[in-house]
């Protein structure tokens, strides 16, 4: 049976010789991705196209309120901490039509 300290060793050689391969085999896919971008003529756009995620979810646009303060006319949109005038309170009668 082997000891702790054997173990450890070849774990150690181990993860050496994946590094080495990993290093080889990346450098290989690269060198074969160059060649096909040259031989092609592609850009980075062909390569990489942009995300079709709708920039309008990341952009934190502005949204239309949905309740107003009678007393003060102070709007809340509904989202977020909700204003000390509508906190705790039954929201209907807020509701903007």
């Amino acid at each position: 049976m082997s000891t702790l300290k054997e173990l450890l060793k070849q774990q150690e050689e181990l993860a050496q010789k994946i590094e080495a391969a990993r290093s080889s085999e990346v450098a290989e896919a690269l060198a074969k991705v160059r060649t096909l971008v040259e031989e092609f003529d592609l850009t980075a756009d062909q390569v990489f196209p942009p995300s079709r995620k709708s920039s309008k979810s990341k952009s934190g646009g502005k949204v239309a309120p949905k309740y107003r303060d009678p007393a003060t006319g102070q709007t809340w949109t509904g989202r977020g901490k909700a204003p000390k005038w509508i906190e705790g309170k039954d929201r209907t009668p807020f509701t903007i039509n």
